[in-house]
Order: C-alpha cells, then sequence, then structure tokens
C-alpha cells in the first residue's frame, strides 16, 4: 500500500480537515489542484526552530506538537494541532520563521500547500484568508493557556490535559507514544510520567502497554482535569464556529 493511502486504498479526502472543508466550492476548487497529499511519520520533524517554512499543512489525520527547545536540550510542547487547524502559519503571518519545532506526535497524512500558492490566496482576502487567521487566534489562546498551565498546575492536572487534547484529535483512544516522549512535551522527568501514569492505571483512567496508552473513562479526565483544558477548548469551538467539537 502507498505510504499516501488510507487502509482502504484511497487518498484521504482533503475535507477531512476541517480548514478546508469550511472553504466555499469556488475557493475549494481553485485550491484541490495545488493542494499535495504528504504522509506525516512518527516523529517526522516537520521544521525547525528558525526554519524557513515553504509549505502550509491542512493534516487529516495525526497530530503535530509545536515545541520550543531551550539551550540545555530540555524542552516543552507550546501546542498541538490537528485536523481542527494548519502547520505553517509564519508564511502567512509575515515573519518568516518561528521559533518553535514542529515534529508529528501521533502519524498521519496532511495535504501540503507552497508558500507562494498561500500568500496569493491571502491576498484575494477570502474564507482562507478568514479562517487561517481566527485558527492563528486560536493557537495563540492554547500556547498563552499553556503557559499558564505549566506555571500553576500539577503534573496531574497537566497529564489529564495533555491526554484530552490528544483524545480531541485523535479518531481512536489509543496513543502510540512513549513516556519519554510525554515527558519531553510536558518538560518533565520521565519518571514523573512514569509515577502519573501508575496512579491513572491504578485509578481506571487509562491502560499503559510499552509505547501505548489507552485511555479507558474520560469523564473521569474531564473530572480530574485543571480549568485550562476547557478554556482552550470554548476559544476553539467559538473562534471556529464549532467546527471541532470535543470527542464524547
Amino acid at each position: 500500500m502507498s505510504k499516501n493511502k488510507t487502509p482502504s486504498g484511497l487518498p484521504p479526502d482533503p475535507k477531512l480537515n476541517h480548514m478546508l472543508a469550511s472553504l466555499p466550492a469556488k475557493d475549494y476548487e481553485r485550491l484541490l489542484p495545488e493542494l499535495e497529499l504528504v504522509d506525516m511519520p512518527l516523529d517526522w520533524t516537520m521544521s525547525e526552530s528558525g526554519d524557513h517554512v515553504n509549505y502550509l499543512h491542512f493534516p487529516t489525520s495525526g497530530i503535530v506538537s509545536l515545541i520550543y527547545s531551550l539551550e540545555d536540550g530540555s524542552s516543552s510542547e507550546t501546542a498541538l494541532v490537528g485536523c481542527e487547524g494548519l502547520v505553517g502559519i509564519s508564511i502567512f503571518m509575515g515573519g518568516e520563521s518561528m521559533p518553535t519545532s514542529t515534529e508529528v506526535q501521533s502519524p498521519g497524512h496532511a495535504y501540503r500547500l507552497s508558500r507562494k500558492v498561500m500568500k496569493r490566496e491571502f491576498a484575494l482576502g477570502g474564507q482562507l484568508q478568514h479562517v487561517a487567521l481566527l485558527f492563528t487566534q486560536a493557537l495563540i489562546a492554547q500556547t498563552s493557556q499553556t503557559a499558564v498551565c505549566n506555571q500553576h498546575h500539577s503534573l496531574d492536572q497537566k497529564m489529564c490535559r495533555w491526554l484530552l487534547m490528544t483524545l480531541d484529535r485523535s479518531d481512536s483512544n489509543i496513543f502510540t507514544v512513549t513516556q519519554e516522549t510525554i515527558g519531553k512535551l510536558l518538560g518533565v522527568r520521565r519518571e514523573s510520567v512514569t509515577q502519573i501514569l501508575g496512579l491513572f492505571q491504578k485509578d481506571q483512567l487509562i491502560e499503559r502497554a510499552r509505547g501505548r496508552i489507552t485511555v479507558l473513562d474520560r469523564g473521569k479526565l474531564e473530572k480530574r482535569v485543571c480549568e485550562c483544558y476547557a478554556v482552550v477548548q470554548d476559544e476553539y469551538e467559538r473562534l471556529l464556529s464549532g467546527k471541532r467539537g470535543s470527542k464524547k
């Protein structure tokens, strides 16, 4: 099977991405020939901090993490993006590059659009420009709330937030992720992640195996999570017209 095919043998529908699905038929048809399907393998670094980004990516599946790395080698996830949004806002925001790297947290597919075409579309001032700016505002809200959460809330609460946000962007309750990766994303030691996940398993919130986590009870996670999850969720739904609802 081609790496750019789904299990059905067909390429994924570009409209699985909520932003592409929101475009008027005329805009969508004009954009369609310019969209190129790409595979997003696990741990793929789509761009490094400071890179001149040449393509905008619209995920149809999978999850991409925006990660800030410090000189001492430590790092932390500032936001994550799934099929509700896009990766590469520097193309249309005018900054040419971002201080964060973008890495695939969960494998999937995306349709990419060249810098040249996106700038052309953005200059038209149509629906794509409108939804891209709204998504950027939502992404800023997520980044800001993540910073507050990391500073003021317990690892237990941060882990609940991360699991729920990942669950919202996944088509399954099973995640392929190592405890070392979670530690990198949350900016904590792997041993701390192991301890919290052990408590979650004891309380029957999750089940864990080597390199995999299964969420067993979303409701318990929602009762245990800090306010940051709901704040970000509400802002996404407000700005993006409710196209990205939680999976309950």
